[in-house]
């Protein structure tokens, strides 16, 4: 780090690239107060902010300490003082805040840019990758909401809009958001604090990060290279852990329906040459038929009449090497008997009269666990030990994370304003500490929907939650690429997708080729699972017909073949933090890749090009300079943009000439 004075101010290299500039006419800190009014539906929330004053900050004194610089900044009129030390620590500096007055909680930090910048990260974001010319809203929430849900439904049925066009940027929200963001000019922004937050990449020679507290501090990395630059960030935030070995034997069968089902639609699998790692049954709890659809009664334990013999079942599949997994989440159904239990011990959040907090979620209210009080944290990770891992349940969907309102009343009695973004990563955390402590880490895999900056170091795994079940490039199978993408620049690198999406409502229904052309991007992923969505009965699911069953079944053999590749990139991803799918831009300074958000490396040597649109049998792509060969043809090209063949069964993929995994690739088929 260099500081360098300039106009009554300084500015800041890092690794030669400037970070921060400050002059008396331009400020880098201005700080404020401010009170903002939250409402909550269905997870989505409407935010007021009413700012009172917002002072630009002035050097008074800047001189240098043993570990960097520290400046006393003072207020025009005198009545804010702030002290700012400026860490440094080789590849990364530290920016840390001390402000002695409890009415200041708001902050704006500016950062230098500079034209062409991308920025990329800020969690997961489905519609851009790219975040330049674009404020980000740093608050967890529930990405589809009930508005979100109409206006795509007028748009399509009335407007008679394309599955290319996308709503607005505007407000946008998200389950997974995090302060964190990658640069084109290789370096990373980290702020520590879980307040909202807005950061504004509209203006070309500066980005503004907006925090709703005195943020405890900003780290900011630099390095020469985009995966070096990962594994400085994942040093920080944390690194997930290795997927079972189980998980590489073929693809997770969503399946609904009781034991029945299950083993007959195995049986159907099997028959046909299926690779089968795992079942997934997310009604094993039981279920709830609501007008959204085919729901689950959100009672944590085995529903012995839905699931006879359950137990018999597991071991049945397990002698064949085929794992079960259920679901869970930090609800209770107040028709069950773990809402009674909970109740009655207080282990839920409570309301502001001291009552029970019921959140509606979709057609239903249902209590929270307070996972800020201790008791109720062990009594829920008890409950996964008990009633799913004792039974032999081998993985699951640990749904939600968003839903914390504001105003509820915790154990801890932090305020929820302060608490709503870290609450996913609690959640994360019990379900991590409950493997764990049952000795079953690196057996045992849970995934994650919501999160926030601690969830990349308690999750397992991340799914991209409850897609359309179309081709829409903002909610559909498209959205799930960018999703993927800038997860991995948010310092999280193992993430997947429900194969089919989730979402049926306004008369959508998924179809065949979408269904298949989803198989094909799962294939290519760190997982391969299907999803039967909320209303099974009108999908296309893996067993839909001869044609699709076989397509399923090819492509988990595709992806099975993959395993010593695949395993290879998720303990990179264990070890070092460099994402198992990544930007193209990672490896390729060129234009093209700093704009590529459909398109991907899986790991280093494959480039992936789904095709994202029905009714294609070609498909345009991308491929930057190298020496490409076509995984399924053998045919060898240069970068550039080329239009390929891609038939059903044979997506855009491609292998660099000289991987050391040339062998494998070329077997493939």
């Amino acid at each position: 780090m260099e500081l360098m004075n300039k106009d009554n101010g300084f500015y800041i290299l890092l690794k030669g690239e400037k970070i921060i500039e400050h002059t008396k006419g331009n400020p880098f800190i201005f700080l404020g107060e401010g009170h903002a009014d939250y409402s909550m539906k269905r997870g989505s929330f409407k935010i007021k902010e009413k700012i009172k004053d917002k002072k630009p900050m002035y050097i008074s004194s800047l001189y240098k300490v043993a570990d960097g610089y520290k400046i006393n900044m003072i207020s025009k009129n005198e009545e804010i003082n702030l002290e700012v030390y400026i860490k440094d620590k080789e590849d990364i500096i530290e920016i840390d805040f001390m402000c002695p007055y409890e009415e200041i909680n708001r902050m704006w930090i500016n950062l230098c840019a500079v034209d062409g910048e991308h920025t990329y990260g800020c969690g997961e974001t489905f519609t851009h990758f790219d975040l330049k010319g674009e404020k980000v809203r740093i608050w967890v929430a529930e990405h589809q909401s009930l508005n979100r849900l109409l206006k795509k439904a007028v748009g399509r049925k009335i407007l008679n809009r394309k599955p290319q066009h996308m709503m607005s940027f505007h407000k946008y929200e998200t389950y997974y958001s995090q302060p964190t963001f990658v640069s084109s000019r290789r370096y990373f922004v980290h702020v520590d604090s879980s307040a909202y937050m807005d950061f504004d990449f509209t203006e070309s020679n500066k980005h503004t990060l907006f925090v709703r507290e005195i943020p405890k501090k900003i780290i900011i990395g630099k390095n020469d290279k985009f995966d070096e630059l990962m594994e400085n960030l994942s040093s920080l935030l944390g690194r997930q852990p290795e997927l079972p070995e189980w998980v590489y034997n073929g693809a997770i069968l969503g399946i609904q329906g009781g034991t029945k089902v299950m083993m007959n639609k195995v049986d159907k699998a099997l028959e046909k040459g299926m690779k089968v790692s795992a079942v997934w049954c997310q009604d094993w709890e039981g279920r709830r038929i609501t007008k959204f659809g085919k729901q689950l009664m959100w009672d944590w334990k085995w529903d012995t009449e839905l699931y006879p013999e359950l137990d018999k079942a597991i071991k049945q599949l397990g002698e064949g090497n085929i794992k079960f997994m259920g679901y869970i989440n930090p609800f209770l159904a107040i028709e069950g008997e773990l809402y009674k239990e909970a109740t009655a011990k207080g282990y839920t959040i409570k309301d502001k009269e001291g009552k029970d907090y019921m959140v509606k979620i979709t057609t239903f209210p249902a209590a929270m666990v307070d996972l800020t009080n201790p008791k109720a944290f062990e009594w829920i990770k008890g409950i996964i030990k008990k009633n799913m891992i004792e039974l032999g349940v081998a993985g699951w969907m640990a749904d939600f994370g968003e839903y914390l309102p504001v105003d509820a009343v915790l154990f801890s009695k932090e305020h929820g304003e302060k608490i709503h973004n870290t609450w996913p990563a609690l959640w994360a955390k019990a379900n991590r500490e409950a493997i764990e402590e049952a000795g079953k880490l690196g057996e045992i895999l849970f995934f994650t929907r919501a999160g926030h900056t601690e969830t990349i170091k308690y999750s397992t795994l991340m799914w991209a939650g409850d897609q359309y079940v179309d081709w829409s490039y903002d909610d559909g199978l498209p959205s799930v690429i960018p999703a993927s993408l800038s997860l991995a620049m948010s310092g999280f690198g193992l993430c997947h997708s429900d194969i089919g999406g989730y979402t049926t409502l306004f008369g959508l229904k998924r179809s065949r080729e979408l269904f298949m052309r989803w198989a094909e991007l799962a294939a290519f992923s760190p997982i391969m699972r299907n999803h039967e969505g909320n209303k099974p009965e009108i999908n296309v699911q893996f067993d839909h017909d001869e044609e699709v069953l076989l397509h399923y079944s090819r492509m988990s053999n595709i992806y099975s073949k993959l395993s010593h590749y695949i395993r290879a990139i998720v303990k990179e991803n264990a070890d070092k933090g460099i994402p198992v799918m990544r930007p193209i831009f990672m490896y390729y300074d060129e234009e093209e890749a700093y704009n590529e958000k459909y398109q991907y490396m899986l790991g280093r040597d494959l480039l992936v090009a789904p095709v994202c649109e029905e009714g294609k049998t070609d498909w345009e792509i991308y491929l930057p300079k190298d020496k490409w060969i076509h995984l399924w043809t053998g045919e060898e090209y240069p970068g550039g943009k080329i239009t390929i063949d891609a038939p059903l069964g044979y997506p855009p993929v491609f292998y660099r000439k000289s991987s050391q995994y040339e062998e494998l690739f070329r077997n493939i088929i």
